[in-house]
């Protein structure tokens, strides 16, 4: 089978899909796209559809939105796709529709894995301290990422790499070797390599609380946190019953404020302000005030004439 003939569904959700989705219609036959239910939205209660949907509707493909795909599931197998490929979907696929196709349920998953199994690889990859990613290209199961891998390609991670740096990476990098590796799928040259159980590591979504940065951490864990959530979540703490956003930081290590309460403000100038750590000093980069727009630390700065200096927050 020629690859433009291959009958393709396509499953996935969010921006990050949205490379995998344009590589399959430019060299695949994509008969179907599954994605999430629009979303009401705004004071108007407007349809908010997904990028998805927005680039399957442009290129005139059947939409399918389930609400519980494990129970709505008839109308993606009437389609007999010779193949699903799924990234970043957002609901577990059940096993009537994995053993469907000719070729299997293919999944693209942002980690090099068994590491990172779920839903925030992206994030967790630079929260938890990794030095590299990746994607991976697996067969699907009825567990999580739990599949035979058939590929994968790294990338290194920078200090000066946030979530949306690897997020484009990784979108752009999971499409091209999609592209590689479905001729040997076809043909059945592909790998299929059992995952190790022993190496594997979860990562769970994200929650609000998670966001709030604890300066009784260190620093270096810090300074991953703010970089793992930028550009979304971010990253925030509060001071004065008001949210600070923060999108970027710098962090040196110290003991020069140890009579100091972690959290307190300790360097306040018209460049600098500091929020003492465990074992350092966080310098505050990029932020955005509650009810104030984004701006540099030293803008910030020069617009509030308030002395923070012993403030402690998180309070």
């Amino acid at each position: 089978m020629k690859l433009n003939d291959l009958k393709v569904v396509f499953m996935g959700t969010p921006e990050f899909s949205l490379e995998v989705l344009k590589m399959l219609i430019e060299n695949t036959n994509v008969i179907g796209v599954v994605t999430q239910p629009d979303k009401i939205v705004g004071k108007n209660k407007e349809k908010s559809y997904t990028p998805i949907k927005k680039l399957a509707l442009e290129n005139n493909i059947q939409v399918i939105q389930p609400e519980k795909i494990r129970k709505e599931y008839d109308e993606i197998i009437n389609l007999h796709p010779d193949i699903i490929i799924t990234c970043a979907y957002g609901q577990i696929i059940p096993e009537v529709i994995l053993n469907a196709p000719k070729y299997g349920c293919i999944n693209v998953h942002a980690s090099l894995l068994p590491k990172l199994r779920g839903g925030s690889p992206l994030h967790h990859a630079i929260i938890d301290g990794y030095d590299k990613t990746g994607v991976t290209i697996m067969y699907m199961d009825k567990g999580m990422d739990t599949g035979d891998i058939i590929s994968q390609e790294e990338i290194v991670i920078n200090d000066d790499d946030t979530v949306g740096t690897i997020h484009d990476k990784l979108s752009v990098l999971g499409s091209a070797l999609l592209l590689k590796t479905l001729p040997n799928i076809i043909n059945g040259t592909n790998d299929r390599i059992k995952q190790n159980e022993n190496e594997a590591t979860y990562c769970h979504n994200i929650t609000h609380e998670e966001e709030q940065i604890d300066f009784n951490d260190n620093v270096r864990n810090i300074f991953n946190k703010v970089r793992g959530m930028n550009p979304f979540p971010v990253s925030y703490f509060t001071l004065d019953n008001k949210v600070f956003k923060v999108y970027k930081v710098k962090y040196e290590k110290n003991n020069k404020y140890q009579n100091k309460i972690n959290g307190e403000i300790v360097i306040f100038d018209k460049n600098n302000l500091g929020i003492k750590a465990s074992n350092g000093i966080i310098y505050l980069l990029d932020i955005k005030k509650e009810g104030k727009k984004r701006m540099l630390i030293k803008d910030f700065l020069n617009g509030d004439k308030e002395n923070l200096i012993g403030k402690i927050v998180n309070r």
